[in-house]
């Protein structure tokens, strides 16, 4: 089919960070090779770690077991991994443009800052003239609130462009058991947070007008079913894993949630979803998302501080 390209421009990012983020995929694998080891396994192969991906934790540890087939129980496994956890996911490093590219979309909270006339820069225009607005965030991680705050604990002023309030993590109790990723739950409840805290008179932001970070193929899928558009950033094992599917992932088509309403997915070359190798330099004119200038930054009502609002560090850490 030809793709679709008269989308309207992108008022909202909502970004999954294990593997897009953060390199926090390696980690988990690296955790888990070190308990295959010990007991005499193989190490994961991709095959394998392609279905673990994005999902919660309870449904990626339950897919892990049935593989995996180590010979304890269910309570030792998590102690063990959770250990190794608590040890490498604070050397967690964001990925190639990550740091950019947060940094350029939390920089247009100044399209919506006011004169002493009362006009909004943005209603001035961009370089080009044309008027700006800004890109909401928000965070929809399959990672539980310890784990999140072990990976970003050196990374305080990175995460601090997602308010705590647009903030969805894997143990949110808004999310019923059994319905993370590949489900587009996650993807509604983190467009829901930031409808809920708009200024009063702002137009809801409807999915359409969402673009969806992923590294995973279920949360591809979740993205696409929740309606939204696609950025699909892979890790290169994974992308090599699924060569010449690429289509089929990009539609939400591969069945990770198994038999789903088809009008909930999308079509084969439909213009909704787009594979990128990493985020640098990413084509913001592609998706109607225009950056302030640098020095935007400097001005008196950027200086407020969110880095607060990062979720407190708890030391008991559960895998997921």
């Amino acid at each position: 089919m030809a793709p679709r390209t008269d989308f309207p421009p992108i008022r909202a990012c909502l970004f999954d960070m294990d593997g897009l983020l953060l390199d926090t995929e390696d980690l988990y694998t690296l955790c888990i090779n070190l308990m295959l080891e010990k007991y005499g396994k193989t190490s994961l192969p991709w095959s394998i770690k392609a279905k673990l991906q994005g999902r919660p934790g309870p449904e990626a540890n339950a897919l892990f077991h049935q593989w995996a087939q180590l010979p304890i129980s269910d309570s030792e496994y998590l102690a063990e991994l959770s250990a190794l956890q608590r040890e490498h996911f604070p050397t967690a490093k964001p990925l190639p443009g990550v740091e950019q590219l947060l940094g350029n979309l939390g920089r247009t909270r100044w399209w919506d800052i006011k004169d002493p006339s009362g006009t909004r820069n943005g209603e001035k225009g961009g370089s080009d003239g044309k008027k700006a607005q800004r890109v909401h965030i928000a965070l929809a991680t399959s990672s539980n609130a310890a784990n999140f705050s072990l990976k970003s604990s050196n990374w305080t002023e990175l995460f601090s462009v997602f308010e705590s309030h647009r903030r969805v993590l894997g143990d949110d109790k808004r999310i019923q058991p059994g319905r993370g990723k590949p489900l587009p739950d996650i993807y509604l409840l983190a467009l829901k947070t930031i409808n809920d805290s708009l200024e009063e008179g702002e137009k809801p932001i409807t999915p359409e007008e969402c673009l969806v970070f992923e590294d995973s193929v279920p949360g591809v899928e979740a993205g696409r079913r929740a309606g939204m558009r696609v950025v699909w950033c892979p890790h290169p094992m994974l992308k090599k894993e699924y060569a010449g599917r690429e289509p089929e992932i990009l539609a939400g088509r591969m069945g990770e949630a198994g038999e789903v309403d088809v009008h909930q997915l999308g079509e084969i070359d439909d213009g909704w979803a787009d594979y990128y190798p990493d985020l640098t330099n990413f084509p913001y004119d592609k998706y109607g998302i225009v950056v302030p200038p640098a020095e935007a930054a400097l001005d008196a009502p950027m200086q407020t501080n969110t880095a607060s609002g990062l979720v407190a560090q708890d030391t008991k850490v559960t895998a997921a």
